[in-house]
């Protein structure tokens, strides 16, 4: 009851920063490994319950209305037993803050009779000391079960949301964006568990309220009608306030959601808007997204000063007007001190229930719209099991008998009519041009599309890997493992055959070196990789393989396909389904599917193939004519040894992995100790100074107007003893009244106008943070974004930014005014009993002392909270990003136990948060009953030296002091726990920044004019403890000249195009283009001047013109030329809307090929005189390949091109050829000077199966 036990916790916390393991794990009952499938359950069983109603509803034409499953019913008979208890609780609570107005009345009257025998009056102050203090302990019980409910609440939500995302089908995956689905488990979760903390206010505020009004009718009888007509009327008023705000919610969370969703894909996409200098553009549609929110806010401020207004003025006006008519009832009535006390002891009841109700009733309305977006996503469509058949039997591992597909029931069939019978243990090649359907026959066995007619049947497990690899932020053998038992001998063997031995032996700690966010620490070859030996480790009996060999070299390529695919790989009795563009592969099949526009337009073995059609041999003119030539006379001899020539080297080069660039993720920083005034400073800087002091001012003024009251109430109660030495006693009494409403009226103009220039300033700060915010996020450097989670980045724009939007504020403003009751209320009970002063002064220590205990904790306890939300975001994050890998490997049970594993540690935290507030508000609000008993004893020894007045004054205000003391803690420790979000927010301001977008110094509107790209003893390093990563590159290209740039993996080609960019900084040297060092202009002039291709795709979601042209530069028939330059044209006028389509997250709605071809239109529009091509081409067909080589030649003929070379044949028609090996320039030459000097060059082609005579043909 007392919550001793917790005080281990609370000392510790004071001799040191807690960390999780100091604080107290939760009972069993109350985790989310049992609170989540409960809830689960009864989510099922309401569901089935509006079916059956549905079914029933059915037979009756004239019922049109179905409801959907309720999210209500099922929080009720999952939590209707703890609910039940906490309503207990609360009714014996609100019982007792009635019982002490009750005894005090009875001190008073003790006091105007003084009886001669006054042991009855101490007996009265015990009673009170008593009652107060049991109210402390079954209101604190009431406060913890409650608290705690309404955190398993959210727990239960975010759990069933978290199960939901694994099982969208792709039109649900459409209509909610990750953004969406994230603000779902963030907002709306924590909207439903502040709702349910305050929800049996619906019930306990009009209890309280009844309980007040019959009570005040026994002190004035039917006068206190006309307190409930003010009610009456005000009620309404706040229901139309209620009904605006729903609607200020629902924009506001609409808004919310964008803003987020454009936040998460410019975090994923950041190394493109860097590389084409858009942060700018970025960067106004977020703020402009964010006024609009401000805009609502700053409404929803100026209807909360109405309400403020009304909620200040309703017990004054319900004073007023039930004392007036009081008096007019009878002139005789006189408002004595019993009448007056006991009445305004009611009030001061009565007012924080009028103050709930309204604000619960507001929040009702709030939380549904928070309800029905978490209702309708929960009953959004999920993927059918019907899509696919899993329990077939026979021979055939896959078969389509007449099967259409598309990506939603009512959509254009993207495959139509396959059939298709995949042997047990075949290996089977895929092929087509871009957009031909490839990846969506792997998508269809997986049962990721919706099947429109036909059957598809599957036998067995299925292991997949995807064409853009998804990697886990965890270490590199539970990447691998990926949830299965370690077999020593087996992941040995597969480490092996996926060429992972050489990688682990450069890594800082082998195979237990953690792998960042989306794989950012390791090459796109070694992602692709890591994500095939997951595929091998599973043991699966069906492989789905989506262009594994589209990142690697010509080494592991040729060890992937003869370890792990090939005849005598580790896969070879199992079923392999290859999408390939590898054509030279083909032969080793052992049956080929060649689609076209999602048919098959062929199929069967390789040689069948080459006699009955001339297909195959038109998809092998995509290579260039010496290696079609020297294809096609290998055709008859080739055997599992034999490899595609031009196999690509690794995909996204990076520094020697010994050179230590193998960061870790970093972890949630968790401040220590208290949060420095300067923070709280920066805050009321952002606020502004003018508004801070007329704040201030504004809510002094309501203190005092206050106090004035209630000593002009006083006064008068002692001047109608003597009202018959008065003349005119009525006129007297008429003009006391409209005195005591004009101090009213003046204190509801001071509340007013201090909630106007609250909302005048919290939004000027709002919105001065986030712009801050915002503008230091995206100057940071790209290495920040690989090293930190996105989901630490993006709980500063959501959880720290929305307790500086409403929170914050509110604390603050809480605080002045408690710390101005307190000051007041010491004041006035000092003034009337002087010995209280004594007794306050080591209480006021005890205070302290038990607050400076509480704030160290309970700060650290805060923080240990916020630090443990953003694993939720993130693994939430990177589940919706994986989940077609998840499902297809069937983990997704583990995953949803992974989720309840991070959720619950992050109600760990609360609940010991929960607790250590309990812990304080015993210990305070005792503290506070001593304060009353030290009141109610001194007026009894006072004996008839003070009037009964002074008495009721005295304990009315002492009964007010424990609750005011109580907040004043609180809210003191709640601001600085809080001031933690702005101290995150502020974080990044002192981070290290890339350089200035816009320099003083800027070059001509027209540089470059010539391309010349000059290095001079060039150096760079990614961090200064690391070693050199490019070591004295000396060089010089000429104008429009064509630079081949190659090397091995590490060797720094990528390192090279980086420093170009700036996105890496010199450390000595200089690198010049046109007469001007880059380093002394700004990094927007520089970059956009320059032009790249680069190898990850990435596109944002809205419009494929935005995603083409978001500057808005250029008109649409530009736009049209460079679509059909890079053959999308007939694809783009195929679509309904167009320019206008909509691109979904990420660019889903498109295949990688076709993402690819976008970014080369991007690049034809910029048409800059220095492009770089890293690799543009690597997930599309040959034939498309060889015709966007074709544009970019021509249409870049008079730039200077720098290419990065994965494909060797890429480069073989350079003008000249630029060899790396580690960090150094080996070779730089012509082609064919290169192959005559028989250097690195010479060995890279010999390796590729390229011959002198196929280059200098």
């Amino acid at each position: 009851m007392t919550y001793s036990w917790f005080s281990r916790v609370i000392v510790l916390g004071y001799k040191k920063p807690l960390e999780r393991e100091d604080l107290c794990e939760l009972h069993e009952s109350d985790s989310s490994y049992i609170v989540c499938p409960i809830f689960e359950k009864q989510w099922r069983k309401e569901v089935l319950r509006t079916q059956e109603r549905q079914e029933v509803k059915a037979s009756f034409p004239k019922e049109t209305h179905a409801r959907k499953p309720s999210l209500v019913y099922a929080l009720w008979n999952t939590f209707k037993f703890v609910l039940i208890q906490v309503a207990l609780f609360k009714v014996f609570a609100d019982i007792l803050s009635f019982t002490s107005p009750l005894i005090m009345k009875q001190m008073i009257i003790f006091c105007e009779h003084r009886p001669d025998f006054g042991w009855s009056g101490y007996g009265y102050a015990l009673a009170l000391f008593v009652v107060v203090f049991l109210q402390t302990l079954v209101l604190q019980q009431y406060q913890r079960f409650n608290m705690l409910t309404s955190a398993k609440i959210k727990t239960a939500v975010i759990g069933l949301i978290y199960k939901k995302a694994l099982l969208l089908s792709n039109v649900s995956r459409k209509r909610f964006s990750t953004g969406e689905i994230t603000n779902l488990m963030s907002a709306d979760a924590q909207q439903l568990m502040d709702l349910t903390a305050n929800l049996s206010l619906l019930w306990s505020a009009p209890f309280q309220i009844l309980m007040a009004i019959s009570l005040l009718w026994q002190e004035l009888g039917p006068a206190v009608l006309a307190g409930v007509a003010v009610l009456v009327f005000v009620i309404p008023v706040n229901a139309l306030v209620a009904t605006r705000v729903k609607k200020l919610k629902k924009s506001q969370t609409k808004n919310k959601d964008k803003q987020i969703k454009l936040l998460n894909e410019i975090l994923h996409g950041i190394k493109i808007l860097k590389l084409y200098a858009w942060e700018s553009s970025y960067q106004k549609k977020i703020i402009e997204i964010r006024e609009q929110e401000l805009e609502v806010q700053k409404s929803a401020g100026y209807l909360a000063v109405f309400s403020m207004l009304t909620l200040t003025c309703i017990p004054f006006l319900v004073s007023l007007a039930t004392f007036g008519i009081y008096f007019l009832l009878d002139e005789g009535n006189i408002l004595t001190a019993t009448k007056v006390f006991t009445s305004m002891s009611l009030f001061n009841i009565l007012r924080l229930p009028l103050f709930d109700l309204p604000m619960v009733i507001s929040a009702v309305v709030q939380t549904r719209v928070s309800l029905d977006r978490l209702e309708d996503f929960l009953n959004t469509e999920e993927l059918h099991p019907q899509n696919i058949e899993t329990n077939c039997i026979g021979d055939h591992a896959i078969g389509f008998t007449n099967a259409s597909f598309s990506w939603d029931k009512t959509g254009i069939p993207v495959l139509k009519n396959l059939n298709i019978k995949i042997p047990e243990g075949a290996l089977v090649a895929v092929v087509g041009q871009v957009g031909s359907g490839k990846s969506s026959v792997l998508s269809a066995i997986l049962g990721e599309m919706e099947k429109l007619t036909g059957v598809v049947q599957r036998k067995g497990s299925v292991a997949y890997v995807a064409q853009q690899a998804w990697i886990q932020n965890c270490i590199l053998q539970e990447n691998i493992l990926f949830g299965s038992i370690m077999q020593k001998q087996f992941y040995e063997r597969v480490l092996e055959a996926c060429a992972l031995l050489p990688d682990l032996e450069q890594l800082p700690n082998g195979d237990q070196t953690e792998i960042g966010e989306r794989g950012v620490n390791i090459s796109g070859g070694q992602k692709h990789r890591v994500s095939l030996a997951r595929a091998v480790y599973s043991g699966a009996d069906i492989y789905l393989l989506d262009d594994p060999f589209a990142a690697v070299d010509v080494h592991v390529g040729k060890q992937l396909f003869e370890k792990v695919i090939g005849s005598s790989g580790i896969l070879k009795n199992k079923t392999r389904i290859l999408v390939t563009h590898n054509l030279t592969l083909l032969p080793q099949m052992d049956l080929i599917v060649v689609m076209e526009s999602g048919r098959v337009a062929h199929m069967g073995t390789y040689h069948e193939l080459l006699s009955k059609t001339r297909n195959l041999t038109n998809l092998l003119q995509a290579f260039s004519e010496q290696e079609k030539a020297h294809a096609l006379k290998r055709v008859s001899v080739i055997n599992s040894r034999t490899i595609l020539k031009d196999q690509m080297l690794e995909q996204n080069d990076r520094p020697s992995l010994n050179q230590g660039k193998q960061f870790l993720m970093k972890k949630e920083k968790i401040p220590v100790g208290g949060v420095k005034f300067s923070i709280i400073l920066k805050y009321l800087q952002a606020f502004g100074w003018l508004w801070v002091w007329l704040s201030v001012a504004a809510y002094l003024g309501q203190n005092l107007v206050g106090v004035a009251q209630n000593l002009w109430l006083s006064a008068w109660v002692k001047e109608a003893k003597h009202m018959n030495e008065f003349t005119g006693w009525n006129q007297i009494r008429s003009n006391k009244l409209n005195i005591y409403g004009l101090l009213g009226l003046m204190q509801g103009l001071f509340v007013c106008s201090g909630a106007y220039i609250l909302t005048r300033g919290s939004l000027a700060a709002s919105r001065t943070l986030h712009t801050q915010l915002l503008d230091n996020v995206l100057h940071l450097p790209l290495r920040f974004f690989e090293t930190n989670p996105i989901g630490q980045i993006i709980n500063r724009f959501t959880k720290d930014m929305f307790i500086i939007d409403i929170r914050f504020h509110y604390y603050l403003r809480t605080w002045v005014n408690c710390t101005l009751d307190v000051i007041g209320t010491v004041l006035v009970i000092g003034g009337a009993l002087p010995l209280f002063i004594l007794g306050v002064i080591p209480l006021m220590f005890l205070y302290l002392t038990i607050q400076r205990y509480y704030v160290a904790s309970s700060r650290q306890i805060r923080r240990l909270a916020g630090a443990s939300r953003s694993p939720i975001i993130s693994h939430f994050s990177e589940t919706l990003s994986g989940v077609s890998t998840i499902r297809a490997f069937g983990h997704e049970q583990r995953f949803i136990q992974q989720n309840k594993e991070v959720v619950n540690e992050n109600l760990v935290c609360f609940y010991n948060n929960i607790i250590s507030n309990r812990w304080l508000s015993v210990r305070l609000e005792f503290l506070g009953n001593l304060m009353v008993f030290f009141a109610a004893l001194l007026a009894v020894l006072a004996g008839k030296s003070i009037d009964s007045a002074i008495v009721g004054l005295s304990i009315s205000y002492a009964l007010n002091i424990t609750q005011s003391l109580n907040f004043w803690v609180r809210k003191a420790c709640e601001i600085e726990t809080n001031a933690v979000s702005i101290e995150r927010v502020c974080e990044y301001e002192n981070m290290d920044k890339e350089a200035p977008w816009i320099m003083s110094k800027r070059p001509p509107s027209q540089w470059p004019e010539k391309g010349i790209v000059e290095f001079i003893n060039y150096q760079a390093q990614y961090r200064d403890d690391l070693g050199l990563a490019l070591r004295d590159i000396t060089f010089q290209t000429h104008g429009e000249e064509k630079i081949g740039i190659v090397g091995r993996t590490g060797a720094g080609k990528s390192t090279l195009s980086n420093c170009l960019f700036r996105i890496v900084e010199r450390s000595g040297g200089k690198i010049i283009i046109d007469g001007i060092d880059i380093s002394t202009i700004g990094l927007h002039d520089l970059r956009g001047k320059l032009n790249i291709i680069p190898q990850d795709p990435v596109l944002f979601s809205g419009t494929l013109q935005m995603n083409l042209d978001p500057l808005d530069k250029y008109s649409d028939s530009e736009l049209w030329e460079v679509l059909e330059l890079c053959h999308l044209k007939d694809f783009v006028q195929s679509l309904p809307k167009k320019l206008l389509h909509e691109i979904s997250e990420g660019g889903e709605n498109l295949s990688v090929g076709q993402r690819q071809l976008v970014c080369l239109a991007r690049a034809l529009l910029r048409k800059t005189k220095i492009l770089i091509l890293d690799e543009a081409t690597a997930s599309i067909d040959f034939e498309t390949d060889t015709l966007v080589q074709t544009t970019i030649r021509k249409e870049f003929s008079d730039c200077t091109i720098l290419t990065i070379a994965h494909r060797l044949h890429s480069i073989l028609d350079s003008d000249r050829v630029l060899v790396l090996d580690s960090g150094r320039i080996t070779e730089f030459e012509t082609p064919q000077n290169l192959i005559c000097q028989k250097g690195l060059f010479f060995e890279m082609l010999t390796e590729a199966g390229i011959t002198q005579d196929s280059v200098t043909k």
